[in-house]
């Protein structure tokens, strides 16, 4: 057996047995992260399917698993060099080993060209792969006005000293689309006004935290408004099936979910989230006595192992708690913030949950307003930018399942092709969605000012701990400042674009 959280007493909303679930984690579009490489970065060229020449001009093919393409922005472009300069790229670089080779029997700088040809011939071939290559690359794409947004792929590649350099390479080009309409898209007004129900909600929440629980000494029996302290061990009466992520499997007799225990567990008489097996069961119980009765937890129950299973519970009453809540007067809200009254503490209270729920209602309507954009403007997405976000996705999964202390070891017994895959409709929408505001923010002038990018800065070196400067220098040679400062050019489009359709 083991222990089981005391969720399985309270109803789906008060469940706290939710753990990080990777596969059905879902972002809204305002939590996007960068996608987008700018035009000026070429990446190195990948090499997919490449001819050379070994042991007199035998053939030799080697193959690599290249990244995918979207077949819809995919171009491809035949690339030559003449074979002189070929050949000069070949000298200069077998130069270039001589003066640096270091050879038993030969002195510097004296080493014969034939013997650094054979010694590094891997070495020399590469160097000038590199160099060649990539240079008549960026000046054909110059030349025919084309801007790459992933890293290109060498389908062919003919490259032998005294032979003209001949390749073909594959890349993925951004999309051609047009935002015309961008400010027509229907977003309703939310109302924001804050119900009672709302604020006594919040305040019970400030309460509940300064609240004291005291035993109950008298000899009497659990009434409403009581908390009863309890020992139980449920036993899953119909463990036939167990919904999991996969779909139905089959529960095993020994299933280590079959039973659980639980020990010093406080359950309010008559609470909202109680379930109400436990009120019947529970109210009218005195201290020692023990109790036998069983649950049916409804389909939707929050902690899934337990949703439409029936359950029985031995349950033991140890004791009658009570809480006891703090005066509302000056002295309380004095110890609750810079406040002189209770009335101005239950104002200020009120202002900020209204607050809330205004920030939370337009994020949702924004959301829609993006979903919307989404829906109006189709075109294809470059591969590259959808696995970029599906990697950004799986990271901030990783880390959540690692804060909520998921081992390394369990980490890598995840199915990854799987969850890759579920991430793969999310991110495409992310992709869109950025590429889109991008657009309109252009359309729009939107800019973003040094010292909101400053405040932002310092914002993150907070909360990391990371020194200012330092940070401020790691980021700018990483490329990350240019990234933050799209991202927040796209939150303050959504913002600009919000606040005209809903005025």
């Amino acid at each position: 057996m083991r222990r089981r959280p005391a969720a399985a007493l309270y109803g789906a909303g008060g469940s706290a047995f939710e753990s990080a679930n990777l596969e059905g984690m879902v972002l809204t579009p305002t939590e996007m992260t960068e996608t987008n490489e700018t035009a000026e970065q070429q990446p190195e060229l990948a090499h997919t399917h490449e001819h050379d020449h070994a042991h007199d001009h035998d053939h030799e093919h080697t193959h690599s698993h290249a990244p995918a393409l979207n077949p819809e922005l995919t171009k491809e472009i035949e690339v030559e060099a003449p074979a002189e300069e070929v050949s000069k790229s070949f000298r200069t670089v077998v130069k270039r080993y001589q003066k640096l080779a270091r050879i038993p029997g030969f002195r510097a700088g004296k080493v014969p060209e034939a013997l650094i040809k054979t010694r590094f011939a891997k070495e020399v071939r590469q160097e000038v792969l590199d160099g060649l290559v990539s240079e008549r690359f960026r000046q054909a794409i110059k030349e025919q006005d084309l801007r790459p947004v992933s890293e290109p792929q060498l389908l062919e590649l003919q490259l032998f000293d005294g032979q003209p350099l001949k390749f073909k390479a594959a890349f993925e080009v951004a999309p051609e689309f047009d935002v015309t309409g961008y400010d027509s898209v229907p977003v309703a007004k939310p109302d924001a006004t804050l119900t009672d129900a709302e604020y006594d909600a919040e305040l019970t929440h400030v309460l509940d935290s300064h609240a004291t629980v005291e035993t109950v000494e008298e000899d009497r029996e659990l009434t409403e408004g009581d908390w009863a302290d309890i020992r139980f061990t449920g036993e899953v009466k119909d463990l036939a099936q167990t919904v999991t992520e996969d779909g139905l499997e089959d529960a095993s007799a020994d299933d280590p979910n079959k039973e659980f225990t639980g020990e010093d567990v406080l359950v309010e008489i008559g609470g909202k989230n109680t379930i109400p097996a436990f009120n019947d069961a529970l109210r009218g119980a005195k201290p020692g006595q023990e109790l036998k009765f069983e649950v049916v937890y409804p389909a939707d129950f929050g902690e899934k192992r337990l949703a439409g299973q029936t359950v029985g519970y031995d349950v033991t009453v140890k004791g009658i708690k009570r809480k006891t809540y703090p005066e509302r007067d000056a002295e309380f809200a004095k110890q609750l913030g810079n406040y002189e009254t209770w009335e101005e503490f239950e104002t200020k209270l009120r202002e900020n949950a209204s607050d809330r729920k205004k920030r939370s209602l337009e994020n949702a309507e924004k959301d829609k307003m993006l979903n919307e954009l989404i829906q109006k403007f189709q075109f294809p997405v470059p591969e590259a930018f959808v696995q970029q976000q599906i990697e950004a996705r799986l990271d901030r999964g990783l880390r959540a399942l690692a804060q909520q202390g998921m081992s390394m070891e369990d980490m890598r017994k995840l199915d990854f092709v799987r969850l890759r895959e579920s991430q793969r409709d999310q991110a495409i929408g992310e992709v869109k969605v950025s590429m889109i505001l991008d657009r309109i923010a252009d359309a729009e002038n939107v800019t973003v000012a040094d010292e909101d990018l400053d405040r932002e800065l310092l914002m993150l070196s907070i909360q990391t701990r990371e020194p200012l400067e330092a940070l401020r220098e790691r980021m700018a040679n990483e490329g990350g400042l240019d990234r933050m400062r799209e991202q927040m050019r796209r939150e303050k489009t959504t913002s600009v674009l919000y606040e005209r359709l809903v005025s």
